[in-house]
């Protein structure tokens, strides 16, 4: 306890490593939000569908229609001005509220990379990420020299949780012992010029997969470890440009990367800043007040914040233990766990409206009220499932039908293996509630090979 006490009140380390990672983070945000529009992807996914998806505990979250695009301009505005570092705690946390309900709007949407920036900037909003080279300590003349270590240990640490956990949850028979779904993506891509030749042999499934888990579980030690921590790095580039490469996974691969460069010594940042001053002609020779280090006013609170939040993201991914089955065919505790292109699921979902006294009954046209992306992820996922169920319920109930039962038949295939049946057909799903209960609708998957 006393090491722990020491290394709190006493370790230090340079304040422009938070700088430059300030500057990175909302650079690349910036860039990421951009695109977004650019694509066209707030029309689509916030706009054009007429239902969406929420999470459970957010019904409350609702989509702002046209005015979504004010969000997003609540958010650039906040990574403009977390890259300058002007009132940097207001507009983090702008950014981290913007961000957040934009991504709580339909989990249709959901990707692990948005949830990991959701809780790096809540994690942010307490880091003084603005205790240098920034207009907060420009206006307040104090451009402090260095910053608490435990401030930089805490984005490590949050990177080596996402990394580790990665590496953890490929220990599963798919991945492992079938190649899957690595097998079912790269037969894909025999196209590629050089690789292509590759991506349809047997060996080259296994060596991916299993140096995918390997590369996950060792790089957040080799970032640490100084001696090996460029050799890690280089594994990082190679890793990430490849799978971006292979799957297009948008911004991600640059923000791993980028963010990987918190882990180098100090004095990459502080060349770094240098970098930035000469080409911006910034000069804060004559006006830099030199401060030792950056104190905070209340540390005992906000280390209790930032405890209980790595308590939770440590807890928060096995919470599926709770449940009993496939984790990747129930999907109860799926999210949230760092549990990245680890299954490749379809599925066929069809809905019945039943009147339960005259047994009259009719099919649902999914494409009447969701759109494709939609029903894509809807077929598959059973809390969609549930949701939807329920949405046409109360939707033909206010057209008029009585005694209203939803039945549905589902078929869905998991990492290569055949159509089964997914939800029991018997079960009228417009009386099931979502909870946090075990969905004893969902059928059991008949494999004798299990996921972990």
């Amino acid at each position: 306890m006393s090491i722990l006490k020491n290394y709190i009140q006493n370790s230090q380390t340079k304040a422009a490593t938070l700088a430059a990672f300030r500057i990175l983070f909302g650079f690349l945000m910036l860039i990421s939000l951009i695109r977004f529009i650019a694509m066209g992807w707030v029309e689509q996914f916030y706009i054009l569908p007429k239902w969406h998806f929420t999470y459970y505990g957010f019904e409350w979250i609702k989509t702002w229609r046209e005015y979504t695009y004010i969000l997003f301009g609540i958010a650039i505005i906040s990574c403009i001005c977390i890259i300058a570092g002007f009132k940097y705690r207001l507009f983090m946390t702008l950014f981290f509220l913007s961000f957040t309900y934009i991504e709580l709007i339909d989990k249709t949407t959901y990707l692990n990379h948005y949830y990991f920036v959701s809780i790096l900037s809540f994690l942010l909003c307490f880091l003084p990420l603005h205790a240098t080279f920034s207009v907060d300590a420009f206006c307040k003349k104090k451009f402090y020299v260095h910053v608490p270590s435990w401030t930089v240990d805490s984005i490590k640490f949050l990177l080596a949780t996402v990394y580790f956990y990665a590496g953890l949850a490929k220990l599963n028979s798919d991945w492992l012992l079938r190649a899957q779904p690595l097998k079912i993506w790269l037969s894909s891509k025999t196209d590629l010029p050089i690789i292509g030749q590759f991506m349809n042999q047997t060996w080259f499934h296994f060596t991916m997969s299993w140096s995918g888990a390997v590369y996950d579980l060792s790089v957040p030690f080799l970032l640490w470890y100084k001696k090996t921590r460029p050799y890690a790095f280089v594994a990082v580039v190679v890793f990430h440009v490849f799978t971006r490469i292979l799957f297009n996974i948008g911004m991600f691969p640059y923000i791993m990367i980028c963010a990987t460069l918190i882990f180098f010594d100090s004095k990459w940042h502080i060349k770094f800043i240098e970098v930035l001053k000469n080409l911006f002609k910034i000069n804060l020779k004559n006006t830099v007040c030199k401060s030792d280090r950056y104190l905070y006013k209340k540390p005992k609170n906000i280390l209790f914040i930032i405890s209980l939040f790595f308590v939770i993201q440590l807890l928060l991914p096995f919470r599926n233990l709770c449940y009993p089955g496939e984790l990747f065919w129930h999907e109860q505790g799926f999210r949230f766990s760092w549990r990245v292109m680890l299954m490749e699921k379809a599925g066929h979902t069809t809905f019945t409206v039943k009147d339960s006294i005259t047994g009259k009954k009719f099919y649902v046209k999914n494409s009447d009220f969701l759109t494709s992306f939609q029903i894509k992820q809807m077929s598959f996922q059973p809390d969609f499932i549930l949701e939807y169920a329920h949405k046409l319920g109360d939707h033909f109930k206010s057209q008029g039908h009585q005694n209203i039962q939803i039945f549905v038949e589902s078929y869905v295939a998991l990492n290569g293996r055949l159509n089964q049946l997914f939800i029991n057909p018997k079960i009228d799903l417009y009386k099931e509630e979502e909870s946090f209960y075990n969905k004893t609708w969902i059928l059991p998957l008949n494999d004798e090979i299990k996921g972990f």
